[in-house]
């Protein structure tokens, strides 16, 4: 039988999730001058990156589940934050308006700031295995 203590200690999935819950809070903090917080600054890059796409392209893009991301798009469309369109068939097309591309470039240096003290704290060399590391773990579990 598995140790709990041993889990406890060396399970992956709970550090990263603890890990993830602190960076989350300290993204969030900084972007709240900007009425967002860390999920919806990732949607906002992500619809502008991609420009109008489908609900579907972009859950697929950010590894979501297209209802979590039509459930986190809801709020950004109640704000003017983003344009929901019909596309072809039953598709519904996301894309950035104005206001959201305005908080977006408002937001920007602010999570810079986020990312800068997180990336100070972790060391260049810690950051780039970081990099290295998500994209191994996002080619072997897709």
């Amino acid at each position: 039988m598995i140790d709990n203590n041993y889990i406890a200690e060396n399970c992956k999935c709970a550090q990263l999730r603890r890990v993830t819950r602190l960076i989350t809070r300290h993204y969030d903090e900084a972007l709240k001058p900007c009425g967002i917080n860390s999920g919806q600054f990732t949607l906002l890059v992500a619809l502008e990156l991609m420009s109008a796409c489908s609900i579907t392209e972009v859950a697929k893009a950010l590894d979501m589940e297209r209802t979590t991301l039509t459930r986190n798009l809801k709020p950004m469309l109640n704000d003017g934050l983003i344009n929901m369109t019909s596309g072809k068939g039953r598709a519904r097309i996301a894309s950035l308006s104005p206001s959201g591309k305005q908080t977006l470039d408002e937001a920007k240096p602010l999570w810079k700031i986020a990312q800068d003290k997180v990336t100070e704290h972790l060391g260049e060399d810690t950051t780039n295995n970081l990099n290295l590391s998500t994209e191994k773990l996002q080619t072997a579990l897709r």
